[in-house]
């Protein structure tokens, strides 16, 4: 399986990790091989129609600081819808940084990718919450696959749950914590009794919060998991605009104070129902499974006769997401050869 690796941060290094060292055993449990024949940064690029040596790539950008300095295949400013349609790599794995404004660059290139029959496997949330019901028509248009389990609780399965073992019943609702950020946020305020700005600095040093944080604080990542989770698993066309969304930032001392001495939590609830999809601090019972602390996700599903299912994991983390866009590339591979 030849692949494009269009961005190379912290998911991307990671995706590179995991196929150097893991070749062997994903040859052994599933018969094929992925190879990585170009991959893109913000400065450049590097491309072996051979596969590239992953562990050169990553050495190159830990001290180049981009993979435009790979010896002899690296060059400055490739286009990467340029190299995407020009390419016979079978797969592109999108793994820029996430755009709600208009979803660039990870809006083109995916469209690129499908266009020229490639499959996708995407990590990039923009996309997604601005244009998905059309993306997923032009992936079924061109007869091939576009999977993106990472966008939602990274490493944690909770679309290929929904998916795969809730099949024959019938999802009336979600609800759960979709953002990391959030929840340590809202979690240090709660039970160390410090202000949003130093539980929010606290994140950020732990690498738990970017350096701009405001799509995680404004609710717009959450939103976003709400859309893909509402298009995937309930099958409504529905985009960003469509979720209303609060963020953390006016929850108070006060206010967690108060909610705290009832035997309640305030946390940032993602919610699914028929007619409605929204993101807003809520008030939740201790003991609900999906009031759970620091960086964790929590999803509960609620089916039409089995009742209530939740299942909790790592939402966030490079190594997470990672894992992943290979359970994906697997999951491709197995269906194109069915």
């Amino acid at each position: 399986m030849r692949i494009i690796l269009l961005g190379f941060g912290r998911v991307g290094q990671s995706l590179a990790r995991i196929l150097h060292g893991d070749a062997d055993r994903i040859v052994k449990a599933h018969g094929f091989k992925p190879q990585v024949i170009a991959i893109i940064d913000s400065h450049g690029s590097c491309q072996d129609g051979e596969g590239l040596d992953l562990d050169l790539a990553l050495k190159t950008k830990e001290k180049y600081g981009t993979i435009a300095k790979y010896p002899k295949r690296g060059q400055r400013d490739r286009e990467p819808t340029a190299l995407v349609s020009e390419s016979d790599a079978e797969v592109v794995v999108e793994a820029t940084p996430s755009n709600y404004e208009d979803g660039e660059p990870g809006m083109s290139n995916i469209k690129t990718a499908l266009a020229t029959g490639k499959h996708v496997v995407a990590v990039n949330k923009g996309p997604l919450a601005l244009a998905m019901p059309a993306l997923l028509e032009l992936a079924d248009h061109r007869k091939v696959k576009f999977r993106f389990s990472g966008t939602v609780g990274a490493g944690t399965p909770f679309l290929s749950f929904a998916e795969k073992c809730l099949k024959g019943e019938r999802i009336v609702g979600i609800r759960g914590i979709l953002n990391g950020t959030t929840n340590y946020v809202l979690t240090r305020m709660d039970e160390a009794s410090i202000s949003f700005q130093k539980a929010l600095a606290e994140a950020q040093r732990k690498g738990y919060a970017e350096a701009d944080p405001s799509n995680d604080i404004n609710g717009l990542d959450a939103a976003a998991k709400v859309v893909i989770l509402a298009n995937w698993v309930l099958k409504r066309k529905v985009s960003l605009r469509d979720v209303a969304v609060e963020g953390i930032s006016k929850v108070s001392q006060e206010r967690l104070k108060r909610v705290r001495a009832a035997g309640k939590r305030v946390k940032l609830i993602a919610r699914l129902g028929d007619s409605r999809a929204s993101v807003k601090p809520e008030e939740v019972s201790s003991s609900d499974p999906v009031c759970v602390p620091g960086t964790l996700n929590a999803l509960t599903f609620t089916t039409e006769h089995a009742g209530d299912m939740t299942l909790v994991g790592a939402g966030a983390g490079g190594e997470q997401t990672a894992s992943a866009i290979v359970r994906d590339l697997v999951e491709i591979r197995h269906e194109y050869l069915a």
